[in-house]
């Protein structure tokens, strides 16, 4: 019997050939040096910061060289479905600014001309090439129960032989064509595996474009091709799609290097071009000194939910990824302040080939440099939308008051240095409480700061002459001078050089003085300027809270 007969039996309602998917599919038209890439996430869960990751790598190589970045949703293994992870990971590519060239845009929808781009879709296409594999002696069927195969990994382990289905553990592999034939028709069931045409004696020599070079054993596993359900592996799948989509590089964890020989033997049996192929390192963390993966389970960080409750504006956390992906990123920004992030070229060669190092705080360090050269209006923006869903009171306060809001947000904001008050839209509130009577009045006592050394009794002193001179009019030289006038009469020293040369003689300094008006007003040692904050508060709140302090 002819294997043509038998690839009937197997796929007898498959009537294509594997010409007429690689006509309907022809080679893109691109401009020399275009690079396709995809992101093709299987729908099991909610997006993580680790796909993020790897899909702004994939979107700005594609980007950057004028050619395509498409999403493929890889759902074959149905049972793990989880309901909305696919409108889940749109949404967050579109949220972080990757907008996909072609591939899905909604449960049911996609756009782009070299789909279906969900794999459960392409069945069709999958079992015209496992048939045309099996036509050709290279695919088999396999009807191992589950127990036998248990059986055999149990007989192989206590014989000290790589465990898998290879060589002449492959028990199926050798039935007679005949053999096979009658046991499909008689209705047993049965998996379609690769006939290994690999040599673990021989190694293949491989270009990883961020590892380097490197060589690993033939594949010599028959692998299952086509599962018991009728779709197609993971391996099976990929490396149909990536050639039929014209894929040019695979960028991918570096947890799936271990599978490139299987992946290299596919597209060399399948008699496809091999993509490039660019395996990015896991992200990272310190744990105790020690790093290990950035865990689901263990650290809410990884989940890219955190970044939204958080109030971590988007471009801050592409930012901060663009730093881990090259490290250059960070010299660059500093001697580009004003460029867009989407001018930076980032090179697979200059990635890290080990673990990427995830550090919150290095985030916040970046996420500060981004805000503060959001105009007042911007910030205004940004953090009454975050406010809106996870800070409700925060909302209606500074909502209430938008031009003093924005007055608020605009301090220090305009000089060459401006501040860098916040990582993120949850700092917000203790920032700027002070400002609002509802939130500034509910403080307790034992919160208020003072000046060091300087005790409540000294401080109410001071207010009480302070406020019978302040004059909210004056400008900010005359206003200081005023300030620094009083004290030197209440005993404080005019500069530091005049205190450190005899401070028994003295009470403190100026800035002490300055110091005890803020804890006044703020109830804090440590703000923005303090007389921009004395004309956002305006004459009668300062008066007001000079009392309201001396009855303390």
């Amino acid at each position: 019997m002819h294997n043509e007969i038998l690839a009937d039996l197997l796929f007898p309602n498959t009537d294509k050939t594997p010409d007429y998917y690689l006509a309907k599919y022809p080679a893109r038209s691109l401009p020399e040096g275009a690079k396709v890439t995809r992101y093709a996430p299987s729908p099991t869960g909610f997006q993580h910061i680790g796909g993020v990751f790897a899909a702004l790598v994939n979107e700005r190589l594609a980007s950057q060289s004028n050619g395509i970045f498409y999403l493929r949703i890889e759902d074959t293994d149905q049972k793990r479905e989880v309901e909305g992870a696919i409108e889940d990971t749109i949404a967050t590519m579109n949220n972080f600014g990757m907008n996909f060239s072609e591939g899905m845009t909604g449960e049911t929808t996609e756009k782009g001309n070299y789909g279906p781009y969900k794999q459960s879709l392409r069945k069709e296409i999958y079992e015209t090439f496992a048939k045309d594999l099996v036509r050709k002696g290279l695919a088999y069927p396999c009807f191992c129960s589950a127990e036998e195969l248990t059986e055999l990994r149990e007989k192989q382990m206590a014989e000290k032989v790589t465990p898998g289905y290879h060589g002449e553990y492959a028990k199926c592999r050798n039935l007679t064509t005949e053999e096979a034939a009658e046991r499909v028709k008689n209705g047993e069931n049965w998996i379609l595996r690769l006939k290994s045409p690999g040599d673990p004696e021989h190694r293949v020599k491989f270009h990883d474009l961020i590892k380097g070079n490197i060589s690993f054993p033939e594949n010599d596993q028959d692998i299952v091709l086509i599962k018991s359900d009728g779709l197609p592996t993971y391996h099976f799948a990929h490396a149909i799609d990536d050639a039929l989509m014209g894929t040019t590089h695979v960028i991918r964890g570096e947890e799936w290097l271990s599978s490139l020989p299987i992946h290299v033997q596919l597209f060399s049996v399948l008699g496809f071009k091999t993509p490039e192929y660019a395996h990015i390192p896991q992200i990272m963390k310190l744990d105790n000194g020690t790093k290990r993966k950035l865990s689901k389970r263990k650290d809410p960080e990884s989940a890219v939910s955190y970044y939204k409750e958080q109030g971590y504006p988007v471009t801050s956390v592409i930012e901060y990824l663009l730093n881990i992906i090259n490290s250059t990123f960070e010299d660059w920004r500093h001697e580009n302040p004003d460029l867009d992030y989407h001018d930076f070229e980032v090179e697979l060669n200059k990635m890290s080939k080990s673990g990427a190092l995830f550090d919150i705080i290095k985030l916040n360090d970046v996420s500060k440099n981004v805000i503060c050269k959001f105009k007042a209006d911007v910030v205004y923006d940004q953090y009454t939308t975050w406010a809106k869903e996870f800070d409700k009171k925060m909302y209606d306060l500074v909502t209430a008051n938008e031009a003093m809001s924005k007055e608020i947000f605009n301090i220090d904001k305009e000089g060459p240095k401006p501040r860098k008050d916040f990582a993120k839209w949850s700092d917000v509130e203790e920032k700027i409480y002070y400002f609002f009577d509802e939130l500034f009045y509910n403080e307790s006592k034992e919160t208020i700061e003072y000046p060091k050394n300087v005790n409540q009794e000294e401080a109410k002193r001071v207010i009480t002459e302070y406020k019978k001179i302040f004059d909210i009019t004056k400008d900010q030289n005359d206003w200081f001078s005023d300030l620094k006038e009083m004290a030197v009469e209440m005993g404080y020293a005019a500069d530091r050089k005049s205190y450190k040369k005899d401070p028994e003689a003295f009470k403190g300094m100026v800035s002490d003085v300055a110091g005890i008006v803020r804890t006044a007003l703020t109830h804090r040692t440590n703000t923005p300027d303090l007389y921009t904050i004395m004309q956002i508060l305006g004459e009668e709140k300062v008066q007001e809270r000079f009392n309201k302090f001396l009855e303390l």
